[in-house]
């Protein structure tokens, strides 16, 4: 697997804060840990995304999953 560099239009992060948000949780979660090699690195990765998306409550979401908020109806109150 390969990191591919990009970058918003004008390299301005706060163009894309959703992205850059969770990019920084995935580094928080992820890279203090010591990696035996790259398929538990991948590993790794997986199951952070997992946890993020059907475990971990978000705050601007009214503490709901990712999954959650995604399969409500209607209109989604944020914070």
């Amino acid at each position: 697997m390969w990191v591919k560099i990009s970058m918003t239009q004008n390299g301005d992060p706060l163009e894309n804060a959703l992205a850059e948000r969770v990019n920084g949780i995935l580094k928080d979660e992820l890279l203090e840990k010591n990696h035996k090699n790259h398929k538990q690195a991948i590993c790794n990765v997986s199951v952070a995304i997992s946890t993020y998306n059907y475990q971990r409550p978000h705050g601007s979401i009214n503490y709901l999953t990712s999954i959650e908020a995604h399969n409500m109806s209607g209109e989604l109150k944020r914070r």
